[in-house]
């Protein structure tokens, strides 16, 4: 059984490691992008923090289908209040007290609040425990765009870092 709490303690060290990389990454370049047709590294953390706030706000909300024609729509009731190019420490503060926030709201939940079933925007069938999950590998999986994009500029990503650190002190 995966219990909330080892979950949520799990995103939390996640975006901590996404705020790093808007901090690290060089702050006059945040609209770098490696190729046309690609986000920028700025869309791209604009876009884990909206999506997280906005799909973990519809689960607070008691949202059970996410699967609807105004599936869109929806998510702007949820959007994130930020200036329309906010610059790197703006964009580290908001993902760091979004985390704080979104973390704080939902380790309230009671139990059964994370065993409930609810329809993804796919169609498919999960617990809320399933699609917190869900949204913290939708980031994982954008930080490693952000970690790519920090490479590309000379930058050794935080994670990297810290494992370096452990193996000179080995």
């Amino acid at each position: 059984m995966i219990r909330p709490e080892t979950v949520l303690e799990s995103w939390k060290t996640v975006r901590q490691d996404t705020a790093q990389a808007v901090e690290d990454f060089p702050a006059a370049e945040l609209d770098f992008k490696p190729v046309e047709g690609m986000m920028t590294f700025r869309e791209i953390v604009r876009h884990i923090l909206e999506a997280g706030h906005a799909i973990v706000g519809m689960l607070l909300d008691g949202v059970e289908n996410m699967a609807t024609p105004q599936f869109r729509e929806s998510l702007q009731k949820y959007m994130v209040e930020l200036p329309a190019t906010p610059d790197a420490a703006a964009l580290a503060t908001a993902l760091r007290g979004n985390m704080e926030l979104r973390s704080s709201q939902l380790a309230q939940r009671p139990a059964d609040f994370y065993e409930q079933v609810v329809t993804r925007f796919d169609g498919q069938q999960v617990t809320r425990l399933e699609m917190i999950q869900f949204v913290k590998e939708h980031e994982l999986t954008h930080r490693a765009q952000l970690f790519v994009y920090l490479r590309l500029k000379g930058v050794i990503p935080c994670t990297t870092r810290r494992r370096m650190a452990k193996q000179q002190k080995a």
